[in-house]
């Protein structure tokens, strides 16, 4: 499996058997990205819609299976949302190296029944960079922690080359109120199911 990072709050997940896309919606950030090799596209708000053409577009909570992929819909409130809304959905997906969690745009608390839906997770890609429109970094610590992955991936913070509606925080922070270091990387590739013993954060260059 091979994660790349097309900046925002976009990644690719690749693996032997299929390609997803989540939140591809990144031309308002004055980014591209080529959809045409994706079996699925995941978008984790109502804001992340794409023409998906012929390709299986979700964007709603539920279980489904694409291509060797196991995907996993669950709703949540968006950070946007009133405390009765749940416009969001966080996304597990399910390979055969790793599990994948994308949080998405979400209000940084969880309930007992929704960490329980989403259960065991190898890898969590998660935004951080605040300023009223998505997670801070106080926000995405705590999804860290209740979650409790063994990689980390932050996305959609400040970074040349990407524009934001609301300006976002740079990284560092982050990583100052986690407590780690990011080891930089092209894409991360898992064989085998092997994963760290302690928690690790990898920044994923813009690809």
């Amino acid at each position: 499996m091979e994660i790349e990072y097309k900046g925002a709050n976009c990644v690719k997940i690749a693996t032997k058997t299929a390609t997803a896309f989540v939140d591809a919606n990144i031309a308002q950030n004055g980014l591209k990205v080529n959809l045409s090799k994706a079996n699925v596209i995941l978008a984790t708000e109502p804001t992340q819609k794409v023409d998906a053409g012929d390709m299986f577009f979700i964007d709603m909570p539920g279980e489904y299976e694409i291509s060797g992929l196991g995907i996993k819909g669950v709703a949540a409130r968006a950070h946007m949302d009133t405390e009765d809304q749940k416009n969001a959905t966080i996304y597990k997906i399910m390979t055969a190296e790793a599990s994948v969690v994308v949080a998405g745009h979400i209000y940084p608390e969880l309930s007992e029944e929704q960490l329980e839906t989403i259960g065991v997770t190898d890898i969590l890609i998660v935004p951080v960079g605040g300023n009223g429109f998505t997670l801070d970094t106080t926000g995405a610590v705590r999804i860290i922690r209740k979650i409790d992955p063994k990689i980390v991936i932050p996305t959609h913070y400040a970074e040349s080359g990407i524009n934001y509606e609301v300006p976002q925080n740079d990284l560092e922070l982050f990583l100052k109120e986690l407590g780690k270091e990011a080891e930089q990387i092209d894409k991360l590739k898992l064989k085998g199911g092997i994963l760290p013993e302690s928690l690790a954060v990898y920044q994923l260059r813009k690809g």
